[in-house]
């Protein structure tokens, strides 16, 4: 384990925490590194077409091309994490739990309690009650579930009346219940999810684990944004997973989030976005190794206390959890895919303006998680336990990703165009400008495949239609992939852009909290 003057770079969320002159610069230049790959790419992409068109053209093309063999390769993965998904939906896990205690009687998964955060806001009662609602529906014994609501004193007396409610509705039917309010505006910390879990969970540890002497490994501690809901044997397919697990108390477990609580309601292009993300975390589940907490998830309590929680004073405390973990225990953690779903709420504003507006800050948001790259690539360098060839593939992974976020949707639908529009009369005679957007059009149409599979998994993870909806709302759910080229850009690559640069420019982003209404 790492001295207390050794892991001071773990608790780092910018440059301007750090002291040391030196320690500082290094951390603002791996600030401004994520901005400066997009912006040179999109830059670069434009100069080389005025300047080096046959050299931007046969890039493009070699892109396209590249895009879509990931296209196809993204594809199997996805079929491949639905079926699974869909087998351990039908797998009975506290069955499946009693087999494993009879073959190994040391996996008694009775002596595994769960502990179950809820970070509130302003959430209606409606939706606190509904989370609620499904952890009682759940198979996984209640007297073995601890559950903590995690409000917020900057969020009034409304909420705090809604907890009230809440506590009085529910203290009975888990083995405790807990009600926590987080004081605002304590120093050092970023008013948002991490700050607030962080407090609750060290008010349960106090209150609630430490008093009644619960072992920290028999724990497991699920984050939960309000709005989840969990399915009937999740806490089974968790505590399966953790018990089989070699190293469960390093380790975090992954699962599937579906944004189905009210995806009817939702605005098609909310719809649509959230499909993505779905898809992409399906895709993620099948290459671990590229997978990081994602929203809401799961880790063993001891880990989580042994780091000292969340981070306080950053914007993705989700994949902050793991980078932090993953660091402190000397690259000696993973991620655990469960291949099985929790549902949550797709964006929903009161007016489509409101919506739009919401779906932007709340994808802006989750590209901020690009503050991850300095806080990793520094760690590295400060952390000299772990393999070079760990560190080179978890920084060029990461970089990679948020660098395609930015970059990818603009280079597969405009700049194609760039070389034969910007490289000159002599470049413009040419066969190559001639044909370059029938090729590079050709090549993307092949990727179609891929929006196909999406086009058909989304059909059939789709929930009853409600009565009061027609079937035009079921052609709409197949309607709204027209609108992927628009979605890609506006929701995809500009709020990654302008997560990114407001890195590189030091003008960090605060929590944006996205209002669940149904």
């Amino acid at each position: 384990m790492p001295s207390d003057n050794q892991k001071y770079y773990l608790d780092i969320g910018r440059a301007s925490d750090l002291k040391n002159r030196k320690d500082y610069l290094i951390y603002r230049l791996l600030e401004i590194l994520p901005g400066a790959l997009v912006w040179l790419t999109l830059l670069g992409m434009v100069f080389s077409s005025i300047f080096f068109p046959r050299g931007a053209a046969y890039f493009i093309i070699v892109f396209s091309a590249f895009w879509i063999f990931r296209a196809f390769h993204f594809s199997v993965h996805l079929v491949s994490a639905y079926l699974k998904m869909k087998k351990n939906l039908k797998t009975g896990w506290i069955e499946k739990l009693d087999k494993l205690k009879e073959k190994k009687p040391e996996k008694v998964w009775e002596d595994i309690y769960h502990l179950v955060i809820f970070p509130t806001y302003k959430e209606s009662l409606e939706v606190v009650r509904d989370s609620f609602r499904a952890l009682i529906s759940s198979r996984y014994p209640k007297e073995k579930i601890i559950v903590v609501l995690a409000t917020e004193q900057r969020a009034g007396a409304a909420a705090e009346q809604i907890a009230r409610v809440v506590a009085k509705e529910f203290e009975n039917k888990f083995y405790k219940l807990l009600v926590t309010c987080h004081p605002k505006d304590l120093p050092g910390e970023i008013a948002g999810k991490g700050s607030n879990v962080t407090f609750a969970a060290k008010e349960v540890k106090e209150k609630i684990i430490d008093h009644l002497k619960i072992p920290y490994e028999k724990i497991i501690v699920s984050c939960f944004d309000v709005d989840t809901k969990v399915f009937p044997d999740y806490f089974g397919c968790l505590t399966y997973y953790y018990l089989i697990s070699s190293r469960p108390a390093q380790a975090s477990f992954q699962p599937i989030t579906l944004y189905s609580n009210n995806l009817w309601e939702a605005k098609f292009f909310s719809r649509l976005v959230a499909s993505l993300t779905v898809f992409w975390e399906m895709m993620q589940q099948q290459r671990p190794e590229k997978l990081t907490t994602f929203s809401s998830h799961s880790m063993g309590f001891k880990a989580l206390v042994e780091i000292d929680f969340w981070q306080t004073n950053v914007v993705c405390e989700d994949s902050g959890i793991f980078w932090k973990s993953f660091l402190f225990y000397d690259g000696n953690y993973k991620i655990v895919p469960l291949h099985y779903p929790v549902s949550m709420d797709c964006v929903a504003g009161k007016n489509l303006k409101e919506t739009i507006i919401s779906l932007y800050k709340q994808q802006r948001r989750w590209a901020s998680g690009s503050e991850g790259i300095p806080y990793l690539l520094f760690g590295f360098w400060k952390n000299k336990k772990i393999p070079f060839k760990k560190k080179f593939r978890y920084a060029f992974l990461t970089i990679e990703g948020f660098w395609s976020w930015g970059t990818t949707a603009l280079l597969l639908l405009f700049l194609g165009r760039l070389p034969g529009f910007l490289g000159g009369e002599q470049f413009k005679n040419t066969v190559l400008a001639y044909n370059l957007s029938d090729i590079v059009g050709n090549l993307l149409t092949f990727a179609m495949v891929g929006l196909i599979v999406c086009i058909i998994i989304s059909t059939l993870l789709l929930t009853p239609r409600p009565q009061n909806y027609s079937r035009l709302r079921s052609l709409s759910m197949v309607g709204q992939w027209f609108a992927f080229p628009v979605a890609f850009i506006f929701f995809g690559a500009f709020p990654a852009i302008e997560a990114q640069t407001r890195l590189m420019l030091a003008k960090y982003l605060g929590f944006y909290v996205v209002e669940k209404i149904r």
